[in-house]
């Protein structure tokens, strides 16, 4: 019968050539990020092409399956989805560019309106609770707001620096549909490809957790936007229905914010309201206003999220947010197309890592060895319980 103790020599004899391959991957890491920091002002087209690609590729495989080629099926799916972006924006921004002119436009009387609105309700909280007077609070915002300004200016400089703007938008528009076709048409030569370069001793450790990402990336994105879609069209209609001005363009804004945790229906709440405010002559037009919120709210949680989303992609809303923060102060608005996907690859390769971790000896002792229930254990704790 063979010793616990020869088990955990041999394991530690195994573990070691990997450890020494580390210094390899982690300077491919970071010669792989330095490109993408180098190149960010022009991997725009290219990284918006390949997430289309990801995403109609399982479309053009159902194509092939109903007796389709696959450059006749690459060369419908990509004409058909063409068609629909030109077709929403032809039919949906010169709405959404008519109000932000028409919002613009009445801003100033907005602001007015909510200054007599809201002064005889400041004053009667000031007497209540010794708050500053109308006249002290002019510099104390205008500290606070220079504050939070300059930091949303600085971001947006981030993200559309370097004067690349108009040049990102014109590149979406006319290379991104080239490079979605041609990475479609290829789609399965390329990973046929990637998988015959895997190293042969790892290799189906690393398809199965290319598997595991996929099924993260596309439960999260697909699921998520659905539900922006879902929650856009609801406010839309629920704030025009309600007859708050500029309802439409909130509506649509706050529903496309909904991937990031909490911005979307708090930004599209406190604008609301504070429109609401000055719009409304008496309390029903913002209660109703605050009802639409609290209703897409408590649908979001309870019935969309839960059955579109789910728990199983392992995203937390935090580590979401920190995603999108970090990807957009590092490379741009290159960064903010990969920091979801990057995000579901680290949370699926950190579980993999904690499970690998909590399965050896340097968690279980050198005298110890895992028996099937502390696999399981394991698993649990590392949240791959359902992965094989």
């Amino acid at each position: 019968m063979t010793d616990s103790r020869d088990i955990n020599i041999e394991v530690e004899e195994a573990v070691v050539p990997r450890m020494r391959r580390w210094p390899s991957y982690l300077a491919a890491l970071i010669v792989f990020l330095l490109l993408v920091y180098l190149l960010r002002t022009v991997l725009l087209p290219f990284v918006a092409g390949m997430g289309v690609a990801y995403f109609l590729d399982p479309v053009c495989d159902r194509l092939e399956k109903w007796c389709c080629s696959r450059i006749l099926a690459t060369t419908l799916v990509t004409i058909a989805f063409v068609l629909i972006v030109v077709l929403g924006f032809l039919l949906v921004v010169p709405l959404l560019i008519d109000q932000l002119s028409a919002f613009i436009t009445s801003l100033p009387e907005l602001v007015e309106r909510a200054h007599q609105r809201l002064l005889p309700l400041y004053e009667s909280l000031r007497l209540r609770f010794d708050l500053p007077a109308v006249d002290d609070l002019g510099p104390l915002l205008r500290n606070r707001l220079g504050t939070v300004f300059g930091f949303i200016t600085q971001a947006l400089q981030g993200v559309v620096s370097g004067g690349a703007a108009l040049a990102n938008l014109l590149s979406l528009l006319f290379i991104t549909p080239v490079v979605t076709f041609y990475l479609l048409r290829d789609w399965d030569i390329i990973t046929a490809r990637l998988d015959h370069l895997l190293p042969r001793d790892h290799a189906e450790t690393i398809r199965e957790q290319g598997r595991a990402i996929d099924t993260t990336l596309a439960g999260f994105i697909r699921g998520q936007a659905t539900v922006c879609l879902v929650l856009g069209v609801f406010y839309a209609v629920s704030l025009m229905i309600v007859g708050l001005p500029f309802g439409l363009i909130i509506g649509m804004i706050a529903g496309l914010l909904t991937f990031i945790p909490y911005v979307g229906c708090l930004s599209g709440l406190v604008i609301s309201m504070a429109i609401a405010l000055a719009s409304f002559d008496t309390w029903h037009g913002p209660v109703a206003v605050a009802a639409v919120f609290v209703v897409g709210q408590v649908v979001e949680g309870n019935f969309l999220t839960p059955k579109l989303v789910g728990d199983r992609v392992g995203l937390h809303p935090v580590w979401i947010i920190f995603a999108l923060l970090a990807g957009g102060a590092l490379f741009g608005f290159v960064g903010l197309l990969l920091a979801v996907p990057v995000a579901a690859a680290i949370g699926v390769l950190v579980r993999f890592g904690i499970g690998r971790y909590l399965s050896s000896p340097l968690y279980q002792g050198h005298d110890q060895v895992m028996v099937p229930e502390d696999v399981a254990s394991a698993k649990i704790v590392a949240g791959t319980a359902n992965e094989p």
